[in-house]
C-alpha cells in the first residue's frame, strides 16, 4: 500500500555526501556568515588553523585543503555568523518572552557580545562590567557554607587549557563536583574499558584503518555525527574490507556514500556501498548479538580443535594477556540461542554469519557510538565488545582494536586534563605537589547527581563552561525546575540557549571567544590544544576578528572568576592567561604523559598520548586484560508485555549537533521543516491500527519511572520507516521528557536515552494537568 502524503515527510533517494552535502554547505554559509569569511573553512582541521568545533574524528597525517564535512561547515558557520545578540536585543525582549521561542530561533539570533546579568525587576538581562561580574560571582561562591554546594559543568568543546584551569580553580575552591557532557554520552566507555583493558579510551589510530581486514560498526550514524569518518570507511571498502553494521535504523551513510572530494564520484562515478552486511538489531539488543557471536566462535573453535586443528581463538594471547576466559566461556554456554534471538531481534543464522566474517579476518576494528553506551546496561555493552576483540587477540596490534566514537571535539581531552568527578589518587597527589594546596579527595557529582542535588536544595550554585545542561539531560521539566531554584547560575557561552533563560536569584551570561576567533593576550596571539577520539593532541588557532571587542577567552573568564573567588590563591592566574604555553607547562608537570608538551604540539599534526593497551600493556589491577561476564540483572531480557510495548531510542537529525539545532530538516531520513515525528516499523503501526502520517501519543512505560504522572509526547506524526520491529525513534532533545532521571546505567551514570519502553496510541489531544514530555518548545 502506498504511503499517504504527509507534509514534511518524504523519501531521500540520494547517497550520503554527494551534491546534497555541497548544497547544504552553501546554504549554511549563506544563512550565517555570508561570503566574506568563507575562506575560514580552508583553515578547518589544518596544521596552522583551528580544530572543527564539531566532532572529534581525527585529522589525517597527510591532509588535503578541504578537511571539513557538511556538518563541520554548519558548526563553523554557526559560530562565525555575522548575526549578533547585543544589549539592545535583551532590552527588547523579556526572559519570559524568549523562553517561548524555539531553541533553533534562540541560537539563530547570533553571537553574544557583552557580559550580562539578569534583572528580576524587569525580567531582562542588562549589561554588567566584567570586573563587577567576576566580583559578584566570586562573592556568591565564597559565601557558600560548603564548596560542595556548587556544581561546575564543562562542555566538550572546551580546550585543554581552559579545562585544566577550570578544574584547578574548582579543586582549589574545594570540590570535585564536575558534571560534564561525557556523563551523558561515553561515560560507559570511561568506566567500562578501564576494567577490561586498563584505559578508558580507544586503542586504534587512524592509520590502523589502512591495515584492518574487517570493520564492525555498532550503534552509530557517521553521516550525521562524525561525517569525516565516511572518507575512512570509503577507503576501506575500496580495498574490499568487509564492514558489518548493527543498527536498528537503516542509515543512508552506512549504506552508500559519494565523497564530495572525489570529482569522479561526484560526476560520473557510482556511490560507494559502505555496509557489506547490515543487521537491524532490536534497540538494546547489541550485547545479545555480541554474546551470540562469541558463542558461535567458541563452538567452532571447539569443533576445529576436536578435529586436531588449531581452533579459531588466539589461545596464546588469551593465556599470556588475559584473565576470566573460563568464566566467560561458561556463561556463554549457559545462554540459549532462543534467548539471544529474542533479545537481539536477529536470527541465529545472521549472527553466525557475522561471526564468520570476524573469524576470517586477521585484524578487526570495532567502532561504536552512543547506541551502545546510552542504555541501562551501557557499561556492560562496552565490555562485551572488548570481550569479542580479546578472543582473537584483536587488541594492541596494528590494524585492530576498539574505536569509541566520541562526539564533541575535545570531550576526551577535557577528561584527560582533569574534568572528572572521580579523580585518581595519583592525579590529586600530583596536583598537590605542583600547586601546593590540598585538593578535595571525595567523589564529586556527575550530571544526574548534580540535577538531583539542585532539585533537593543541596546545591545552590552552578557554573557552566559552555553547554546547555538542562536541555541535554533527561526529564527537562525536572531539570528546569532545579535550575530555577539556584541562588547563583553562571553561563560562559558564545550563543544564547534555553539554559540561559532558566534564571535563578543571580544569573550571569558571560560571552567567550569561539574556536574560529583570534585570541590575543598579553604576550600576543595564543593557541589552544584539543584531543581527538584517537588520543591525538594538536593545536588550534583561530584567525577571525572576535565577534565583539567585549569578549574574553575561556581561560581568561575562568581565571577572572578564580581570582575573585580565591583572593589568597596559590595559582598565578594572570601569568597563565598572559601566555597559554605556561598552562601547557603546568599540564605537563601534573600529567607525565604530556612530557615536552609545548615542543611536541608545535609539530604540524601534534602528538599521540600514550595508550598502554595499544602495545598490550594492561594497566588493570591484575596486569591483564579482563574478560568480563555481563551481569544477569543488566541483560536486556525479553519483556513479558512485548506484544504492545516498543523500545524507543532518541536520535539526532542531520541538521543538528547535540542540543544545537541548525535547521528543521533531516535530509537522509526524508524529513523537512519539522521535528515532531516518531519513526516506526510499518508492521508495528499496522498491529496497532495505525498508518503512516497518523497523529500519535507516545507514552513511557510507568515501570521505568518514579513519577505518578505519565510521560507523554502528544500529537507526534507517526512515520513508517526502515527500522527494526519492536523499535521506535524520536529526536533528541524533544523526546528527553520520556526519559526519567532515574533511568540510567548504574555503573556509569549514563542516562538511558536509547532504551525507553513506550506504548504508541492514536493521539487523544492534550490532557489537563498531565505531565507532557513535549511541553517546552525545542524547535518543533
Amino acid at each position: 500500500m502506498a504511503k499517504k502524503d504527509v507534509p514534511g515527510i518524504g523519501e531521500y533517494g540520494g547517497p550520503a555526501g554527494g551534491w546534497g552535502a555541497l548544497q547544504a554547505v552553501a546554504k549554511a554559509i549563506r544563512g550565517q556568515m555570508g561570503t566574506r569569511d568563507t575562506p575560514i573553512l580552508l583553515q578547518v582541521n589544518q596544521p596552522q588553523g583551528f580544530d572543527c568545533p564539531g566532532c572529534a574524528w581525527p585529522d589525517p597525517r597527510e591532509g588535503s585543503s578541504f578537511e571539513f564535512c557538511e556538518n563541520g561547515a554548519k558548526a563553523v558557520s554557526w559560530e562565525a555568523t555575522n548575526k549578533r545578540v547585543t544589549p539592545d536585543f535583551f532590552a527588547a525582549h523579556t526572559v519570559a518572552e524568549l523562553f517561548q521561542w524555539e531553541d533553533f530561533a534562540l541560537e539563530w539570533e547570533g553571537r553574544l557580545t557583552h557580559p550580562m546579568k539578569y534583572d528580576p525587576a524587569t525580567d531582562r538581562y542588562a549589561p554588567i562590567a566584567w570586573d563587577q561580574a567576576f566580583a559578584e560571582v566570586g562573592a556568591h561562591l565564597r559565601s557558600l557554607p560548603d564548596p560542595d554546594m556548587a556544581e561546575f559543568y564543562a562542555s566538550g568543546r572546551t580546550s585543554n587549557e581552559a579545562a585544566f584551569l577550570y578544574q584547578l580553580f574548582v579543586r582549589e575552591f574545594g570540590t570535585n563536583n564536575f558534571p560534564d557532557c561525557s556523563n551523558m554520552c561515553h561515560e560507559a566507555t570511561s568506566v567500562g574499558l578501564p576494567q577490561s583493558i586498563g584505559v578508558g579510551k580507544g586503542t586504534v589510530t587512524l592509520e590502523d584503518f589502512d591495515h584492518c581486514d574487517a570493520i564492525f560498526s555498532f550503534g552509530h550514524n557517521p553521516g550525521t555525527n562524525h561525517p569525516r569518518m565516511l572518507g575512512t570507511l570509503r577507503e576501506a571498502r575500496l580495498r574490499d574490507v568487509p564492514i558489518v553494521v548493527f543498527n536498528p535504523l537503516k542509515e543512508r551513510s552506512l549504506e552508500r556514500f559519494k565523497s564530495p572530494q572525489s570529482p569522479v564520484e561526484m560526476t560520473v562515478g557510482k556511490a560507494v556501498s559502505i555496509a557489506t552486511s547490515y543487521y537491524q538489531v532490536k534497540v538494546g539488543g547489541d550485547a545479545a548479538v555480541v554474546q551470540g557471536m562469541m558463542k558461535a566462535l567458541l563452538a567452532r573453535d571447539a569443533a576445529e580443535r576436536a578435529q586436531g586443528g588449531a581452533g579459531l581463538l588466539d589461545r596464546d594471547f588469551i593465556r599470556d594477556h588475559t584473565a576470566g576466559f573460563e568464566e566467560l566461556a561458561a556463561d556463554l554456554d549457559a545462554i540459549s540461542w532462543a534467548d539471544i534471538e529474542t533479545v537481539a531481534g536477529l536470527a541465529r543464522a545472521d549472527i553466525e554469519a557475522a561471526a564468520d566474517v570476524y573469524a576470517k579476518a586477521e585484524r578487526v576494528i570495532i567502532c561504536y557510538g552512543m547506541g551502545i553506551t546510552q542504555h541501562r546496561h551501557g557499561t556492560s555493552n562496552v565490555q562485551q565488545l572488548a570481550n569479542l576483540l580479546l578472543l582473537r587477540g584483536n587488541m594492541g596490534r596494528e590494524g585492530a582494536g576498539i574505536c569509541p566514537l566520541r562526539g564533541h571535539s575535545n570531550v576526551q581531552g577535557d577528561r584527560t586534563v582533569g574534568i572528572t568527578e572521580i579523580p585518581s589518587k595519583a592525579f590529586l597527589d600530583s596536583l598537590q605537589r605542583v600547586f601546593g594546596f590540598e585538593p578535595p579527595r571525595g567523589k564529586g557529582h556527575a550530571a544526574v547527581e548534580t540535577i538531583e542535588a539542585m532539585r533537593a536544595g543541596r546545591s545552590s550554585a552552578l557554573v557552566c563552561l559552555g553547554g546547555n545542561l538542562p536541555v541535554a539531560m533527561p526529564d527537562p521539566q525536572a531539570c528546569f525546575e532545579a535550575m530555577k531554584k539556584l541562588d547563583l547560575s553562571v553561563h560562559i557561552a558564545t550563543k544564547l540557549n534555553r539554559s540561559h533563560l532558566l534564571v535563578g536569584k543571580h544569573t550571569y551570561l558571560l560571552p567567550c571567544l569561539g574556536r574560529t576567533e583570534l585570541d590575543v593576550q598579553a604576550t600576543g596571539p595564543q593557541s589552544v590544544t584539543v584531543e581527538d577520539s584517537m588520543s591525538m593532541v594538536h593545536a588550534s588557532r583561530g584567525s577571525l576578528p572576535p565577534a565583539s571587542p567585549d569578549l574574553k577567552s575561556e581561560p581568561a573568564i575562568v581565571a577572572g572568576i578564580a581570582r575573585a573567588t580565591l583572593p589568597a590563591s596559590k595559582v598565578d592566574w594572570e601569568g597563565f592567561v598572559a601566555d597559554y604555553s605556561r598552562i601547557r607547562d603546568a599540564i605537563e608537570a601534573v600529567f607525565p604523559d604530556f612530557k615536552d608538551y609545548n615542543q611536541r604540539v608545535a609539530s604540524p599534526r601534534g602528538f599521540r598520548l600514550d595508550i598502554a593497551a595499544s602495545r598490550r600493556e594492561w594497566r588493570t589491577p591484575s596486569g591483564r586484560a579482563n574478560f568480563i561476564v555481563a551481569p544477569r540483572d543488566q541483560r536486556p531480557l525479553a519483556r513479558p508485555d512485548a506484544q504492545h510495548v516498543l523500545v524507543l531510542t532518541t536520535v539526532r537529525s542531520h541538521d543538528q549537533y547535540n542540543t544545537t539545532i541548525y535547521g528543521k530538516n533531516d535530509r537522509y531520513r526524508g524529513v523537512t521543516g519539522r521535528r515532531d515525528v516518531v519513526f516506526l516499523n510499518a508492521a508495528d503501526l499496522a498491529e496497532r491500527g495505525l498508518e503512516h502520517g497518523d497523529l500519535v501519543d507516545v507514552e513511557a512505560v510507568a515501570a521505568q519511572d518514579h513519577t505518578t504522572q505519565p510521560r507523554v509526547l502528544r500529537g507526534f506524526v507517526a512515520v513508517a520507516h526502515d527500522i527494526a520491529r519492536g523499535a521506535a525513534a524520536a529526536y533528541y532533545p524533544e523526546a528527553n521528557g520520556l526519559v526519567s532521571l532515574a533511568n540510567f546505567d548504574a555503573k556509569s551514570g549514563t542516562p538511558s536515552y536509547k532504551s525507553v519502553p513506550i506504548v504508541i496510541r492514536r493521539s487523544a489531544g492534550p490532557v489537563e494537568g498531565e505531565r507532557h514530555a513535549g511541553a517546552v518548545p525545542h524547535g518543533m
